[in-house]
């Protein structure tokens, strides 16, 4: 009697046991009903919707998964092919580089005068050595010969350099400049556009074949600028002072830096400038450049700019910046193009 006794007793808490787990299956499907009833009516979902608008329904809310968009890598830049000008030009002047000027400024006195012929001669000349006075009379040749060739409207037959490009129906200037690899800017002035929108279709417009490069020599405070490897014009700068020396290095105008009288943080001071400040310090154009080989690798901050000061043209007492005339930083900000346009700066 008592192994039956104990036999049912094993049995009723086996029964005890199932109730417990049936009961709670019934509260989980309860509350789980009452869940997606909540949510339906919160979407306003009706329970009595038929079959085909609920798989409708359903198909619309699917989420599709997220687009990436990727980017591709910009192509590697070639290293500009820039004229090895003499950085130390001998004290004599060259009897073979005189003969060549000679030739040069026959081609420009000619009637009608030979630009890109002249141009080519003297640009060829750089690399040879010469004497300093050799060197600046070229050199202010070929600026001379840029206000004809470049600086102007007028598309000589034989430049490779510049040329005529009708407007098609739905371009738009800074598609064309960045097919030239030239600021949109620099067409604007050239062709006397004056805005951007202004530009129409079947209109022929001059346009360059960028990019310009330039290269800054530290130790005479000098920048040579260059559309390809054609000398255009020098400047002089303002470089970094001592413990912020200006790096050397290649460089290339950074992808959106270019700026009109950002606000500017004094890195030392930690003192704000807007445009408007009376003591601004930026003048009138900001230039950012990336180092992209030797000792520029790495760094940051480093930009062409303006200055509330032209007296600081020529000496180091920049942060490491080069500083140019306000109107040689936007003549610059109007010729280099960001991802394309280098910068080399040497001893």
């Amino acid at each position: 009697m008592a192994r039956y006794s104990g036999l049912y007793s094993r049995q009723k808490d086996a029964a005890g046991k199932w109730v417990y787990i049936i009961s709670a299956v019934v509260i989980i499907i309860f509350v789980v009903a009452f869940v997606y009833n909540r949510i339906s009516k919160s979407r306003g979902e009706d329970s009595t919707v038929s079959p085909e608008v609920q798989s409708k329904v359903v198909e619309s809310e699917k989420v599709s998964p997220p687009v990436v968009s990727i980017k591709p890598e910009p192509e590697p830049q070639p290293e500009p092919n820039l004229p090895e000008i003499k950085h130390e030009p001998v004290v004599e002047p060259n009897s073979r580089v005189g003969e060549l000027i000679t030739k040069a400024m026959e081609c420009i006195n000619s009637k009608p005068a030979r630009i890109i012929e002249a141009r080519t001669m003297l640009n060829e000349m750089l690399p040879l050595p010469m004497s300093r006075q050799q060197l600046q009379f070229i050199k202010a040749r070929l600026s001379e010969l840029a206000d004809k060739w470049l600086f102007s409207k007028v598309v000589y037959p034989e430049d490779r350099l510049c040329e005529r490009y009708e407007v098609k129906d739905g371009d738009q200037l800074r598609a064309i400049s960045g097919q030239f690899k030239v600021p949109y800017e620099i067409l604007m002035e050239i062709n006397g556009i004056p805005r951007a929108e202004a530009l129409q279709s079947g209109q022929t417009i001059k346009v360059i074949n960028g990019p310009f490069h330039a290269r800054v020599y530290r130790s005479t405070y000098t920048m040579d600028l260059f559309l390809q490897n054609t000398f255009v014009r020098s400047f002089p700068v303002g470089l970094g002072k001592p413990g912020r020396e200006t790096p050397t290095g290649l460089w290339v105008v950074k992808p959106g830096g270019k700026l009109i009288k950002p606000t500017w943080t004094d890195p030392d001071t930690g003192k704000t400038y807007e445009a408007e400040d009376p003591d601004y310090p930026l003048g009138s154009r900001w230039v950012a450049l990336e180092g992209i080989k030797g000792d520029a690798v790495g760094k940051s901050g480093i930009a062409f700019h303006g200055t509330k000061d032209p007296n600081l043209i020529g000496t180091s007492g920049s942060r490491g910046c080069i500083r140019l005339q306000n109107g040689d930083a936007i003549l610059m900000y109007n010729l280099l193009m960001p991802g394309s346009s280098q910068v080399e700066i040497v001893e």
